[in-house]
């Protein structure tokens, strides 16, 4: 069986567990307590009633010398008269000779008892036929004398312990009822102390939730002066310092994506104007010399690649300004898939596998830049052959991009999504900025779908799926 784990569950569990030990210890001690003092009082009004009937006694043992005859039975009997009483048994022994009075007999007493008797009045406890009984025991002094001496005649007394026996029981209940009476208040008192604790904790608890959520002005009352009291202070602390940490790392990151926005926006006019002068320059590179026209390819390639950032700087500010839009249109997949190829001069190096009818409802310039991005980073990061297929699913459109390459390492995976990551130290001057598939990744959430990466032998294998619309 499970055990309750909830903190509300175990302080009324243990509080209970606590009561109820309590409880039956006090009953215990209680119960021992009044059974010690009862058949303590038991014990001595008996012996007191033996003693004192015993001085009492007129029976005329005082003639029983050494020789004499014995007692007679009439003379036992009013011995056992004097003794006897409501329940009780008495057992008169005189040498080989006994009486009964009652329905025990000699054989019922103590042995242990019955050799201790000759001292003086004992006493013992013994359950005798199902029943609990006080024997008290003594022997008979002579009193015709100065000094009593022992006569030789010894009597003992049963004395049934019923009354408290129905006494003990009725307090063992009473003290039961008690218990559980006791602990049924202390479950509610601790329901209601669970629930004052549990309270500052549910709402420290929802408040951290809130605060997780993104709403940072929470804040908590604090009411009193205890230990919740100051924790509930601390978060209120810890949250402003929160909300003022968020809002300075917010207006830093604004103030960051505005200055790329701005700066990619102030490099396209001179960008434009170094494209124009470098195409100029690209028909009159192969007049020049060797050196200058290796320096006007440079130039140009820097160029090229300097553009392309800019580019992708412009579309990420579009994405991070959330001015990023979509457009959707049914198109013919397999055309538009050829046509991105086909502008970019890809068509006979890489193999597509596109049904021909298929259509779907895409926004068609930012579904050319997913397959441009993965099938330009696939020919330029991975291996011959690059692998193009797309096929229709139950819920959406399924892409697959899979180049036979050296693959993306292992430790490389989680990462290859990020902004201006590459893999490996000497890449750090290849022709690609970092941001391509950061881009793609961008446009696939932008449709609502999904781009994956995953190792394969060899090569590495991107999957897109964007739901049907």
């Amino acid at each position: 069986m499970r055990l309750p784990t909830g903190l509300r569950a175990r302080l009324v569990i243990t509080f209970t567990l606590v009561a109820a030990a309590a409880s039956v210890m006090v009953a215990t001690i209680g119960y021992e307590l009044a059974k010690a003092a009862l058949v303590d009082r038991a014990e001595d009004s008996a012996i007191d009633l033996v003693t004192r009937e015993l001085r009492q006694v007129t029976f005329p043992v005082g003639t029983l010398r050494q020789g004499e005859a014995p007692p007679e039975t009439r003379d036992l009997q009013a011995l056992a008269a004097a003794l006897n009483g409501p329940g009780r048994s008495v057992v008169l022994e005189y040498g080989h000779l006994s009486y009964s009075d009652g329905p025990l007999t000699l054989d019922e007493v103590p042995s242990e008892l019955h050799g201790r008797a000759r001292g003086g009045v004992v006493k013992q406890r013994r359950v005798i036929r199902d029943q609990l009984y006080l024997i008290v025991g003594s022997e008979v002094y002579r009193k015709d004398g100065p000094i009593p001496e022992a006569s030789g005649l010894r009597a003992f007394v049963f004395f049934p312990l019923r009354a408290e026996e129905k006494q003990l029981t009725t307090l063992k209940g009473s003290l039961m009822q008690g218990g559980a009476v006791i602990v049924l208040i202390a479950l509610g008192v601790a329901l209601v102390s669970a629930r004052s604790v549990l309270l500052p904790v549910r709402r420290l608890s929802a408040a951290a939730q809130a605060l997780g959520e993104g709403r940072l002005d929470t804040r908590l009352p604090v009411h009193g002066q205890d230990e919740l009291a100051a924790l509930t202070a601390h978060f209120n602390d810890a949250a402003a310092a929160l909300e003022l940490s968020v809002a300075e790392l917010r207006a830093l990151e604004a103030m960051s994506r505005r200055f790329v926005a701005d700066v990619s926006h102030e490099l396209r006019t001179p960008l434009t104007a170094m494209t124009a002068v470098a195409d100029m320059l690209m028909e009159e590179a192969e007049r020049l010399p060797d050196a200058p026209a290796e320096a006007v390819r440079l130039v140009l390639s820097e160029i090229d690649r300097l553009r392309h950032l800019v580019e992708h700087l412009i579309e990420v500010s579009r994405f991070d300004a959330g001015t990023a839009t979509l457009n959707v249109e049914s198109v013919n997949v397999y055309d538009a898939v050829q046509d991105s190829l086909e502008t970019r001069g890809w068509t006979d190096t890489v193999e597509v596998n596109v049904v021909k009818g298929l259509a779907a409802t895409v926004d068609p310039r930012r579904f050319d830049v997913i397959v441009a991005n993965l099938v330009g980073n696939a020919l330029k990061h991975g291996g011959l052959p690059v692998q193009v297929s797309v096929r229709g699913t139950e819920n959406g459109l399924e892409v697959k991009v899979r180049d036979h390459g050296p693959g993306i390492p292992e430790e490389a995976v989680p990462y290859v999504f990020d902004r201006f990551f590459k893999v490996g130290a000497g890449r750090s001057r290849s022709h690609g900025s970092g941001l391509g598939l950061a881009i793609t990744r961008a446009n696939v959430h932008l449709h609502g779908g999904t781009i994956s990466v995953r190792r394969q032998r060899p090569g590495t294998l991107f999957t897109v799926w964007l739901p049907g619309r």
